[in-house]
């Protein structure tokens, strides 16, 4: 899967939980959590959403690696098949 397709789909999840953010508006380089104000909750509810939408297993002990909104692109398109 593409890196577009994949960053699409995590404005679609994120749209669902903080609708109010503009992804075009995000810094890919600096923590998500942070440019968001995601909370414990919203972040794992993110991953949920996420894994429902992209069929990608993620491990919690990953999600320390999923800082960014590159890190997050780049984990995703090496998970996702195909």
């Amino acid at each position: 899967m593409e890196a577009n397709a994949v960053r699409a789909a995590i404005g679609q999840v994120l749209a669902t939980i903080a609708p109010e953010v503009a992804l075009d508006a995000l810094d890919p380089a600096a923590p998500l959590r942070d440019q968001v104000d995601l909370d414990s909750m919203d972040f794992l509810n993110f991953i949920v959403g996420l894994h429902e939408r992209l069929q990608v297993d993620i491990p919690e002990a990953d999600y320390a690696r999923l800082v960014s909104l590159g890190d997050l692109v780049d984990y995703l398109v090496a998970k996702r098949p195909g």
